[in-house]
């Protein structure tokens, strides 16, 4: 049997911060509007109905992580998903989250029908 190394604290520190970013809707939100396309800030305000302000904070906070890169343009900034295997994350997590309310639609259905 392989044995596993202790795992150093500022990598589980690091691993912990990554996930966290996760852990707001609003970012979720975020990344799910700029998935195939960068977008200006005012477009994502406009979809996601809320201020600039609570936009920009999320916005800010994945692009000093390193999952969105930005630029300008006139008066405008734009963002865009750098970080592509944050999907593949996501995807992983909404598959099990499926897997997990089929299971318990089943044992649902099998308790109704007793």
């Amino acid at each position: 049997m392989k044995q596993m190394l202790p795992m150093p604290p500022e990598v589980v520190q690091q691993i912990a911060e990554y996930f966290s970013l996760l852990s707001e809707p609003m970012r979720l939100r975020l990344l799910h509007l700029l998935r195939d396309d960068e977008k200006c800030v005012q477009e994502l305000v406009e979809a996601t109905q809320t201020s600039q302000a609570n936009v920009s904070k999320h916005l800010k906070v994945m692009w000093q992580a390193g999952i969105l890169s930005r630029r300008s343009e006139g008066t405008c900034a734009y963002y865009r998903v750098e970080d592509d295997m944050i999907f593949d994350l996501c995807n992983r997590v909404c598959d099990r989250l499926a897997t997990r309310l089929e299971q318990q639609a089943q044992n649902f259905r099998i308790l109704n029908t007793k």
